[in-house]
């Protein structure tokens, strides 16, 4: 696609022979093309016309090149601010103040209404003189809106997660303090063991918090050390038997031997707590695991350990599939958050592995997340 009038340069008709076009970088080591920039490029020259309107800029504003080159930039870009104002007649960038060189980045209207981010500089051969170029970026609000949304969705969330155990707490605290003489020891027992439930409840769902606040980021720390990967399973198998479940609802397969894996136990206790978790509450009949090495697929590359977590349950329908590890996903009368698969996600990416869900053989769901286990660079 062409940035200028038709040169075979891309170079604006009238731009003397030598000079760069409006579009070019003369200073860059390499040449860019304006239709490598991810942002919308618009430029326009001393008289007001545009004489560069890169690909990014049509996708953006539905408007052609061959469309938007020799307008004004007031027709090529009719613009609104948020009260419907006419952007360019209200700010006058060719004869406005001379000491003004840019525009910051704001958020302003296209005809019908779609939103875009905006901002323009001033090019002037010396300070104070007049404009030669006036160079605008433009950006699409969708992938912000969507960051918005989900942050928007993560508050509401966490403020009605947080007000159910707030507010028993308050009330068991509230009774005891004003009439603990009443209540019998096995009474008061009674609250404060539910107080306590829902302090850990309240803890928990601010470790999440956290936790995804890391990941988010590319923060989330990560302190490796050898980790039998088979016993931190056993444990996990033990401690739900021990709240009450049966050890025939378990099965643990383990391929034998496996290479010393590297990891966060922490973190991966958190992973295969909550893969157990889930299949042992939203799964039926036996939860298998699954603990299996493999060799690395070509040389030079590392051997990995994985864990596979199936049940006995309906499963996962094949249309939620894809949306499993995302924010706020619950499934059908699914309780929780909804955040756990996220973060678990994001702690296997850590480790640089890989997670996926699938049908077991038996119909119920499985995951699997598989682990690179070579030692760290540092102790090599």
């Amino acid at each position: 696609m062409s940035v200028g009038t038709g040169t075979p340069t891309g170079k604006p008709s009238g731009t003397a022979p030598g000079e760069p076009a409006p579009c070019e970088n003369a200073r860059a080591p390499y040449p860019m093309a304006p239709d490598d920039l991810p942002d919308g490029l618009v430029v326009a020259d001393e008289r007001g016309r545009v004489v560069c309107f890169n690909a990014a800029a049509e996708r953006i504003t539905a408007i052609t090149a061959d469309e938007a080159l020799g307008l004004s930039l007031e027709r090529a870009l009719p613009l609104e601010d948020l009260e419907g104002r006419r952007w360019w007649r209200l700010t006058d960038p060719y004869g406005g103040l001379a000491t003004r060189t840019r525009q910051p980045e704001r958020n302003l209207l296209l005809p019908g209404g779609r939103e875009v981010l905006v901002s323009a500089r001033y090019v002037r051969e010396r300070p104070a003189g007049p404009v030669r170029r006036v160079v605008v970026c433009l950006r699409d609000t969708e992938a912000r809106r969507r960051t918005e949304r989900s942050h928007a969705e993560l508050i509401a969330t966490v403020a009605h997660e947080l007000r159910s155990p707030l507010t028993s707490v308050k009330g068991f605290t509230a009774t005891l303090l004003a009439k603990w003489e009443r209540f019998t020891d096995d009474q008061k027992r009674l609250m404060l063991e539910t107080v306590d439930a829902d302090a850990d409840r309240v803890t928990r769902l601010i470790a999440e918090l956290l936790d995804i606040s890391r990941i988010d980021s590319g923060r989330l720390e990560l302190r490796r050390q050898p980790v039998d990967i088979a016993a931190a399973v056993d444990r996990h198998i033990q401690a739900h038997v021990a709240a009450g479940q049966s050890p025939d609802r378990f099965r643990l397969r383990v391929e034998r031997p496996l290479p010393g894996l590297w990891a966060d136990p922490d973190k991966i206790d958190q992973v295969l707590g909550n893969l157990l978790e889930n299949a042992v509450r939203h799964g039926d009949g036996t939860v298998t695991i699954e603990v299996t090495a493999q060799a690395p697929p070509r040389e030079g590359e590392e051997a990995t350990t994985s864990v596979t977590v199936s049940d006995e349950g309906p499963g996962i329908p094949e249309e939620s599939m894809n949306r499993v590890f995302t924010r706020f996903w619950r499934g059908s009368k699914r309780g929780g958050t909804g955040l756990g698969l996220y973060i678990v996600k994001g702690i296997v990416e850590a480790h640089s592995g890989v997670i996926t869900v699938g049908r077991a053989a038996s119909g119920g769901a499985q995951f699997r997340f598989t682990l690179p286990v070579g030692t760290p660079a540092h102790l090599l």
